[in-house]
C-alpha cells in the first residue's frame, strides 16, 4: 500500500483491510473482487493483484514463510529491490537500506551530488560498518525513509534540526548541486465513446490499449486525432484527469443504442456490484446526468 502512496492516505485503508483480512492464509483464499473492493480508492491496482498472487505463492509453495534472501524475495510478483530490502529489514532484522526517493535524496545532499552520479549500492557497502552498528535494523530502515520525508525534505529541508548537518556538503557548501531531475509529466488526449441504453446501462470492454488501465472494463477509448469520425456521436463534456505522472485531457461522447459492438458488454451505471476503477466511475458520474 505504501508504494507510491503517502502514509496518511494509507492508514485508514490499512486498518480496514487488516480488520477484514487478518492473515496471509486468509488473503490467499479471499476472492479477488473482495480484496479489490477493500483496496478501492488507493489506485495502482496492479499492486493489489500482485499482493494476492504473492500471498498465494507464499502460502502454497513456501509454507507461509517469507523468503529470507533478496534473490528469492524478488521472485515474488511486484517485489523489487526497494520492497525486498524493506521486508528483509522489517521481518528478519537484516542490515539493509531501502533506496526510495527520500533515502536517495539524503545521500545526494550529503555528497552534494546529483542522484545519477552516485552508486548507492557501493556507498552502502563501503560504509556498512558505520551504517549498521545497531542491532535495530528494522528501525533503521524505516528511520532513514522517515528522515528523508520529515527532515531532509525535497523543498525547504530542516537543516537546523538535522543531526547529521555537520557531515552534509549540501548544507555546508555555498554551491548547492542539482540533486534530481523533475518528474516528466506525460500529457495525453483521449476521446471516450459511451454506448448507453434506456436501462441505465453502459457498454464496456477490456480491449482498450491503455497501459495504466488495460486490465479493466472501460468504454471505447481512442487517442484524439483528426482522423476520428465523430459523426453520429453526441458530445457530452470535456474534463481533466490525472493518473500517476499522466495528465489526461478527455472528450466524452455518447449515443443511445439498443445494440452495441460484439466486444462490448452492458454494465449497470447505478447498481454495478463489480469493482470499478475511479477512472471509470468518473465516466459513470458524467453520463448519469443524461437520465
Amino acid at each position: 500500500m505504501l508504494q507510491q502512496t503517502q502514509v496518511k492516505t494509507v492508514i485508514p485503508y490499512f486498518k480496514k483491510f487488516t480488520s477484514e483480512i487478518k492473515s496471509l492464509k486468509k488473503l490467499s483464499s479471499t476472492s479477488e473482487r473482495k480484496v479489490l473492493k477493500l483496496w478501492e480508492g488507493l489506485g495502482y491496482y496492479r499492486r493489489c493483484r500482485n499482493l494476492i498472487e504473492t500471498a498465494k505463492i507464499i502460502v502454497k509453495k513456501n509454507r507461509s514463510i517469507l523468503p529470507k534472501t533478496l534473490i528469492d524475495i524478488k521472485k515474488l510478483p511486484g517485489i523489487g529491490d526497494y520492497t525486498g530490502n524493506v521486508l528483509l529489514a522489517l521481518v528478519y532484522n537484516q542490515p539493509r537500506l531501502a533506496l526510495d526517493g527520500n533515502v536517495k535524496r539524503v545521500f545526494s545532499r550529503i555528497f552534494n551530488t546529483h542522484e545519477k552520479k552516485l552508486d548507492f549500492e557501493k556507498i552502502i557497502e563501503k560504509n556498512r560498518k558505520k551504517l549498521f552498528f545497531s542491532k535495530r535494523n528494522y528501525d533503521f530502515v524505516e528511520a532513514t525513509m522517515e528522515f528523508g520525508a520529515l527532515i531532509c525534505k525535497p523543498k525547504e529541508p530542516l537543516c537546523s534540526l538535522c543531526p547529521i548537518n555537520k557531515f552534509c556538503k549540501f548544507s555546508n557548501s555555498g554551491k548547492n548541486a542539482k540533486l534530481t531531475d523533475k518528474v516528466k509529466i506525460n500529457k495525453k488526449s483521449y476521446n471516450i465513446f459511451c454506448y448507453l441504453n434506456k436501462y441505465k446501462q453502459i457498454g464496456l470492454t477490456k480491449n482498450n490499449n491503455l497501459g495504466f488501465l488495460k486490465e479493466y472494463n472501460l468504454p471505447v477509448v481512442e487517442e484524439k486525432s483528426k482522423k476520428n469520425k465523430l459523426k453520429n456521436w453526441n458530445f457530452l463534456c470535456n474534463y481533466k484527469n490525472s493518473i500517476s505522472n499522466k495528465k489526461l485531457d478527455i472528450n466524452l461522447y455518447y449515443k443511445f443504442s439498443s445494440k452495441i459492438p460484439r466486444n462490448l458488454n452492458w454494465y449497470s451505471i447505478c447498481n454495478n456490484k463489480e469493482f470499478i476503477p475511479t477512472f471509470t466511475k468518473k465516466i459513470f458520474k458524467q453520463v448519469e446526468n443524461l437520465y
